[in-house]
């Protein structure tokens, strides 16, 4: 998990010597002879994949990172590691401050409730008082401005809008570092214009956001 440290730094994270490997198992082809002998059970074995390899940077307060990458160089990898999701094998993550995730679109939404009641739910998830909730949650439904589909179900949606709202509940719940998995990509462009502007805000409030794309 990361770990808090001295602010004195003035940093909002800081990555030193992360590696992550993944253990996987793989079922091998057999032929009749060697299934007989092994009396019908298979042969497996384990295939060790590095996902992250000794990778060290720093995140100042107020900055932006970028991490650009092709499919499956690890960008998500370390988001998810930075969030606490996955464990590093190796290195250690330092971070200051609450952490907010947007590594996917959508991802725990509940598709039959509408978007205006997951953004309450996203609210209460998030420690905010249930008195509190229409307060926070007006501002967030405007930024996403989804219409009168704010109050359909989620499962009605296309991957624009669960996009759209995704990202309006992440900026707009306090986060002291974002982490953003390719989300700028969906709406458009008044929609992603808008959202640089937000990021731009977020930043002069000495905050620290990780960005990765293609």
């Amino acid at each position: 998990m990361p770990s808090v440290s001295d602010p004195q730094l003035d940093l909002a994270v800081r990555v030193e010597h992360l590696s992550v490997r993944y253990r996987t198992a793989i079922e091998r082809k057999q032929t009749m002879r060697s299934f007989l002998a092994r009396g019908g059970r298979g042969h497996r074995s384990i295939q060790v994949y590095e996902a992250l390899r000794d990778v060290s940077f720093d995140v100042p307060n107020g900055s932006l990172l970028g991490v650009i990458g092709a499919n499956g160089a690890g960008k998500s990898t370390l988001l998810r590691t930075l969030a606490g999701i996955l464990p590093p094998s190796d290195g250690k993550i330092t971070v200051w401050g609450n952490v907010t995730t947007l590594l996917a679109l959508g991802v725990g939404f509940n598709i039959e409730l509408s978007g205006r009641e997951n953004i309450r739910l996203g609210c209460l998830a998030s420690g905010f008082p249930p008195n509190q909730i229409d307060e926070v949650a007006k501002p967030i439904a405007e930024f996403a401005d989804l219409g009168e589909f704010i109050d359909y179900p989620m499962k009605t949606y296309s991957s624009g809008m669960h996009g759209r709202l995704a990202f309006s509940v992440a900026v707009h719940l306090d986060p002291d570092i974002l982490l953003i998995d390719e989300a700028l990509s969906t709406g458009d462009a008044a929609f992603r214009e808008k959202s640089q502007d937000k990021m731009k805000e977020l930043m002069t409030q000495a905050r620290g956001i990780v960005l990765v794309s293609h």
